[in-house]
């Protein structure tokens, strides 16, 4: 009995010695892995101005309209603003929205306005470019389907006088031609609106579009040669289409095309055709008849016409 005793004792204890290892072992490891826990969630982070909402274009920014996060150092965007009086306490007032701004986005210098502006057109074009307006209508403006931001052609038809065959302009026959002046060009307003985050289709009679100089002097020449009209892209397009001049001819196709050509030959061949065959025509003879005709003791032998043959009888 008292040898049991014994073995359950030093049983005991060499299972608590063990124990004892373990946990020395082992428990500075776990330490160390809980104290890297806190330190990976205080790295360096810096303050941020978000949007405590949705912000509409043409918004007035206030304190309510603003809140500060903290964003790790690689997460918080290039020119974003650590607070919110770097945005309102401006002279001038407080900037206005130049675009729609998303809830928890930064507030950026190139979606807002200087302090107190209003929300123009002029505050949105981009660094050497030019708004220029053309007037449209409502099938040269794609039937009102053409929204701030959207990008389009510029289309230019004019009518051109025909030549007569003697060289001269023949003012009563036009010849319609069209070209196309620019492509994928930005639309920055139409009329007064230059909300891009309009959706309400609507006709208008002006386009405002964001050109270099040189395009805006080919939309000046452009205007005063013939009228213009808009083409609408599809969203994301930026490729650049070959393009050259269209005039009626180019609207025939097919069995058309050759059916006005044969029809247009076909006057020349004629003229052609009669032309080679004719040809200078000999004189025909008419009827003769013989007749006699004595003088004394002589006769001799006469061909004459046969009505003046008849007559002569």
């Amino acid at each position: 009995m008292r040898t049991g005793t014994m073995v359950s004792l030093g049983a005991s204890a060499v299972l608590g010695l063990g124990a004892l290892i373990v946990a020395r072992v082992w428990l500075p490891q776990s330490n160390h892995a809980a104290a890297a826990k806190p330190g990976e969630a205080t790295a360096p982070t810096v303050p941020v101005v978000v949007a405590t909402g949705a912000i509409a274009y043409g918004t007035k920014l206030d304190p309510s309209r603003l809140t500060v996060e903290q964003l790790p150092v690689g997460d918080a965007p290039q020119g974003a603003y650590s607070s919110p009086g770097q945005l309102l306490s401006q002279p001038g007032g407080p900037p206005i929205a130049l675009v729609p701004i998303a809830a928890r986005e930064p507030l950026l210098p190139a979606q807002i306005s200087g302090p107190g502006a209003r929300p123009t057109v002029s505050a949105v074009i981009d660094e050497g470019m030019r708004a220029y307006t053309i007037g449209v209508t409502d099938i040269a403006g794609v039937g009102g389907h053409v929204l701030p931001g959207d990008r389009v052609d510029v289309l230019m038809t004019q009518n051109l006088p025909e030549r007569a065959p003697n060289g001269q302009a023949n003012c009563d026959c036009k010849h319609p031609i069209a070209d196309v002046v620019l492509q994928d060009i930005k639309v920055l307003g139409l009329d007064l609106n230059a909300d891009p985050s309009s959706t309400q289709a609507a006709v208008a009679h002006t386009a405002t579009l964001e050109v270099s100089v040189e395009d805006a002097q080919r939309l000046a020449v452009a205007a005063q040669a013939g009228s213009l009209s808009l083409a609408l892209r599809r969203t994301g397009s930026a490729e650049m289409a070959p393009v050259r001049t269209i005039a009626v001819a180019d609207l025939h196709t097919g069995a058309l095309r050759d059916l006005r050509s044969d029809v247009r030959q076909a006057p020349v061949a004629i003229r052609r055709r009669s032309s080679t065959v004719q040809a200078p025509l000999m004189p025909i003879a008419p009827p003769t008849h013989s007749v006699t005709v004595v003088h004394g003791d002589s006769a001799s032998s006469v061909q004459v016409p046969a009505e003046r043959s008849g007559a002569g009888a």
